[in-house]
């Protein structure tokens, strides 16, 4: 066993809504492009994340990416499927319930619903572990780097993901983190970590857009699971 892990820890599968990417081929691009440990994060579910896992249990990590009422949350070792638009203080006490460890989706990031006022992002601050410090998405890496600076700032650990949708960008970013069992190791794993940080292309957009449709036209529904 490796001593030190590649870690994804943000992606989704065909479980989220503007995706449609199955779990075979997620587990198949992970074998190849040496990815030891992927957290499946779709979008208010962790349902597809528990069925990968059954699939691949020494590869996958169930997480849920989680829109609240302020912004999105990130959360792994989810046991269970978090609603969507509740408070934040209400989806973490939930998460806390579960034994997860807690991280908060692009924070900063102009471009997205899912992105946090400052204001909001304090009253959480001291509640979570975690802060996406790079998501691969970005458009504006300014957007990336205010998060790297408030996580410092707060004594918070940092998270990074491709925030894959397409089967071009997993891997593009991930974490390498010491191994772990469990999500306390983790989170002493994860203020160890070094990140391997790619921005994809702007156009890999498009492929998040074309798969609402096809879902929307019914041509991948959610319980489709082929290559």
């Amino acid at each position: 066993m490796s001593a030190v892990w590649n870690v994804e820890l943000h992606s989704h599968s065909l479980w989220s809504k503007d995706c449609v990417v199955s779990f075979e081929a997620i587990i198949e691009c992970c074998r190849q492009r040496g990815i030891h440990k992927i957290a499946v994060t779709d979008h208010n579910t962790a349902d597809g994340a528990l069925l990968m896992q059954a699939l691949a249990p020494d590869l996958v990590i169930v997480g849920e990416e989680i829109m609240t009422t302020e912004g999105e949350i990130l959360a792994y070792f989810v046991q269970e499927s978090i609603p969507a638009m509740l408070t934040p203080a209400e989806t973490i006490r939930r998460l806390r319930d579960q034994g997860a460890i807690i991280s908060v989706a692009h924070p900063f990031d102009r471009l997205r619903k899912g992105a946090w006022e400052k204001d909001a992002l304090l009253r959480i601050a001291d509640k979570v572990d975690a802060l996406e410090v790079f998501n691969a998405r970005c458009v504006f890496k300014e957007d990336n780097l205010l998060s790297q600076k408030f996580a410092r700032a707060h004594g918070l650990a940092g998270t990074a993901g491709s925030d894959a949708h397409s089967i071009l960008e997993y891997g593009t970013t991930y974490v390498k983190m010491p191994v772990f069992d469990g999500p306390a190791e983790f989170l002493v794993a994860l203020r160890q970590a070094e990140y391997v940080n790619r921005y994809s292309s702007f156009w890999v957009h498009g492929f998040s857009s074309a798969a609402k449709w096809s879902k929307k036209l019914g041509l991948k529904p959610r319980q489709w699971a082929g290559g």
